[in-house]
């Protein structure tokens, strides 16, 4: 079908306007409050345990069950949202988050909230698939990249809006409070998210072609454009490699797809162990290797004041250097800086390069989770591409803690260091050689990168594979 191609050339015409902030900040405000979320467990649990309704033990099984339920979302969003459409699904996990979290502020036990924090994290995992896989349908080439750092950025600023309403609220009131505040913000944006249309480009994979010229027509007008397009002209842009009935999960891993999903699982993967290992872990390294409780705090809150830090470079530079080269580079960088943590003796070292490698890892996570994964599937696979990479990376995070742990038990902070560098320079290497490069490249281009599109162009597979 053309049908795609031609809704897709449409919707990158349109000037960038305030349809798409406005677009922008509905699809942030349900992933702000899905980090919300996430961030506030460790103050609940702490207040929970003072209190006497739970033990370490049920601590630790609520914090398990958050990244099953997370790693499930993630699974099922991928698939629900490439057969039901982008708008079903996240508005359906919104609201399944909302409602556990209105639940779990109500709940008569830790056991009940264990149960609640399931079905929340099955929302929770769902959101990040759903939301920047949705926003890269409807951006402009020439900014979708840096949306979705911008993106990247407001979520991860719910650090420290749940931190300070965790101390204002919590000793005074009860950990109630921050459930039901994650909750009905989840439930206004679900309401004001109501009004979102149907992505036009998912419309057109699945052949519905007259509602995806009225949702793009619609979105002229309010970028006032006047179209003179006609629905029968042809778009010069490659159709997309994968038609409308090919959305299985195999086809992922098809000839000229299987590059892009191991990119893609890569990446994910990466960026979870990398984060995990070191911002989680920073603050209990730092004591074990001497430093005072009150030091330990005052160096990682230096350090992770490079995460915003890193989320504006990205913003700055991933329309630059593209996501491809921004990863491979940002991986050789964030490695070599990790090689030399180890051997940093004073705090002022200590906290410049642990600033340094936070904000590393930040920009990789701009590149990688915000832009690059959701503009490596063609539509018709978008979200389950995207949902399959994010369900790997959950499962390995769930086992990552003892990793972690084993490694530093063995050599201490520079076998951490070890694990995180390792990681980092697959990524670099892998991502290098067979990712394609993304940046100001509309996604039906982006797209063809079968065998049939690959000889189309006078390529061989193996020229796709290489990652051209």
């Amino acid at each position: 079908m053309q049908a795609d191609t031609r809704i897709g050339a449409r919707l990158d015409s349109v000037p960038l306007s305030r349809y798409h902030w406005k677009l922008l900040a509905l699809i942030a405000a349900g992933m702000y409050f899905d980090s919300f979320d996430i961030y506030i467990a460790g103050t609940v649990l702490a207040a929970m345990i003072k209190s006497g309704e739970s033990t370490l033990q049920l601590n630790a099984t609520f914090v398990s069950v958050t990244f099953i339920g997370m790693m499930a979302g993630a699974w099922l969003s991928g698939v629900m949202g490439d057969r039901y459409g982008r708008r079903f699904c996240y508005q359906f996990n919104l609201l399944i988050y909302g409602l556990a979290s209105i639940a779990a502020a109500l709940a008569p036990s830790m056991t009940w909230l264990i149960f609640f924090r399931l079905v929340m994290g099955i929302g929770m995992g769902a959101e990040i698939v759903v939301g920047y896989g949705t926003l890269s349908e409807f951006i402009p080439p020439a900014w979708r990249g840096r949306f979705g750092t911008i993106v990247n950025l407001i979520i991860n600023s719910s650090l420290f809006l749940s931190t300070l309403l965790g101390w204002m609220i919590v000793p005074h009131y009860g950990w109630r409070w921050m459930f039901a505040i994650a909750g009905v913000g989840a439930l206004v944006a679900w309401f004001l998210r109501k009004r979102m249309p149907e992505s036009p480009r998912w419309l057109a994979s699945k052949g519905r072609e007259r509602e995806a010229l009225a949702v793009v027509e619609s979105i002229e007008a309010a970028c006032g454009v006047t179209s003179s397009v006609s629905p029968s002209v042809s778009s010069p842009v490659a159709r997309e490699s994968v038609p409308e009935a090919s959305s299985r999960l195999r086809d992922l891993f098809a000839p000229g797809m299987r590059a892009r999903t191991i990119s893609a699982i890569t990446v994910l993967v990466v960026q979870f162990v990398a984060q995990f290992a070191f911002v989680s872990w920073i603050p209990t390294f730092l004591v074990k290797e001497g430093h005072t409780i009150s030091s330990s705090l005052g160096l990682t809150a230096i350090m992770f004041a490079g995460g915003p830090v890193g989320s504006l470079i990205a913003f700055l530079l991933t329309e630059r250097i593209g996501r491809k080269w921004g990863i491979v580079a940002f991986s050789l960088i964030c490695a070599a800086l990790g090689v030399g943590y180890p051997f940093a003796q004073s705090e002022v070292v200590i906290a410049v390069l642990g600033f340094a490698i936070t904000a590393c890892l930040y920009v990789l996570s701009s590149f990688t989770i915000a832009s690059y994964v959701p503009e490596l599937f063609p539509t018709a696979l978008r979200l389950r591409g995207t949902g399959l990479a994010n369900t790997i990376g959950r499962a390995v995070s769930i086992a990552l803690p003892y990793a972690v742990a084993a490694a530093y038990a063995g050599t201490g902070i520079a076998g951490v260091l070890t694990l995180i560098v390792g990681t980092l320079l697959a990524q670099a290497l892998i991502v290098g050689m067979f990712g394609p490069e993304t940046k100001n490249r509309s996604l039906e281009a982006i797209s063809v990168g079968t065998e049939e599109g690959a000889r189309e162009r006078g390529e061989g597979v193996g020229a796709f594979e290489r990652g051209r």
